[in-house]
């Protein structure tokens, strides 16, 4: 029996685990193998983005950075995310800004001082261009060259751009990591690299379990992959597919979720950013450079070899 009954506090409830992030390394897949366990209840708003922007009003620049988001802002809304837990063991949910945002960090800490903090990393240029290339995918990044993008990072950070477009500084790790084990014990937070997510997914979901205290012994289908970075073959049908219609509202009436994935994923080339589009070396090795410090600094904070990261 995987259902377990516990006691009901409060009508409404509040999770008491998260993924924080980090954006594009695998904290989508992540999100999904852990909804499908019975134990678990996964916000269905993945990305509410809370404890980032508390109180605060929202006016983002950036290419659609009002429309292709929901924003919750106040502590009501926030708790409506988990109005139908019923008797699951563990709730959670996954919002990467609460790892690059300041603030985020001790708003967790004040709302939920024994939360479960599970935090996922990848190589930080990796990070950055895969990045790129998930906004290029969507039409929302105007510039085609990802040095070009990098370099117009601090102008569009200074005219308010979200923080979705902020690639270069996402990647700074160790500095968002300490906040959090400032205000955290150790023992409440869990650090996994996205090479371990895909060297063995299954092992990683299965110590994801034991960490919050769920039945290790349920097997997530981890087969699926999820939020791919890549070009679409037909940019038209694929912004058609992405944004608000009537349309594709009907669509999502009618048409069975993983039916009308099938179809996205069809209209990318998931090839393309490692066979035809990959990034050359000498931008690599630039970039690389560019985070070297904080790699150093960050492998010595979570005890973790990240030499990889250092190679071209």
């Amino acid at each position: 029996m995987l259902k377990q009954t516990k006691p009901r506090g409060c009508n409404m409830q509040m999770p008491n685990f998260m993924i924080i992030g980090a954006a594009k390394a695998g904290t989508t897949a992540l999100y999904k193998y852990l909804e499908e366990h019975p134990q678990i209840f996964m916000s269905p708003q993945k990305e509410p983005r809370f404890f980032a922007l508390e109180g605060e009003k929202i006016d983002f620049r950036g290419p659609g950075a009002m429309t292709r988001f929901r924003y919750v802002t106040d502590i009501e809304t926030y708790r409506l995310l988990f109005k139908n837990v019923s008797n699951e063991l563990a709730i959670g949910e996954a919002s990467t800004w609460y790892l690059y945002i300041p603030k985020a960090a001790k708003g967790i800490r004040h709302y939920l001082p024994n939360v479960k903090l599970i935090v996922m990393l990848r190589d930080p240029v990796q990070r950055a261009y895969s990045n790129f290339l998930g906004l290029r995918r969507e039409g929302v990044e105007p510039l085609e060259d990802f040095t070009e993008a990098m370099v117009a990072e601090k102008e569009r950070m200074e005219n308010n751009w979200s923080p979705t477009w902020h690639y270069q500084q996402k990647g700074f790790y160790y500095n968002q990591l300490k906040r959090y084990f400032e205000l955290f014990e150790k023992s409440q937070i869990r650090i996994y690299l996205y090479e371990d997510l895909k060297a063995n997914s299954t092992n990683v979901v299965q110590d994801i379990f034991r960490f919050l205290s769920v039945d290790d012994t349920f097997v997530a289908d981890t087969s699926q992959k999820h939020n791919v970075s890549g070009i679409p073959r037909n940019k038209a049908l694929h912004q058609f597919l992405n944004q608000s219609n009537p349309l594709r509202g009907f669509m999502h009436s009618f048409v069975p979720a993983k039916l009308r994935k099938r179809v996205k994923n069809n209209l990318i080339n998931l090839n393309l950013q490692n066979k035809n589009q990959p990034l050359l070396p000498e931008i690599r090795k630039q970039f690389i450079e560019v985070y070297r410090e904080d790699i150093l600094k960050l492998q010595e904070l979570i005890d973790r070899d990240l030499s990889q990261w250092l190679k071209v």
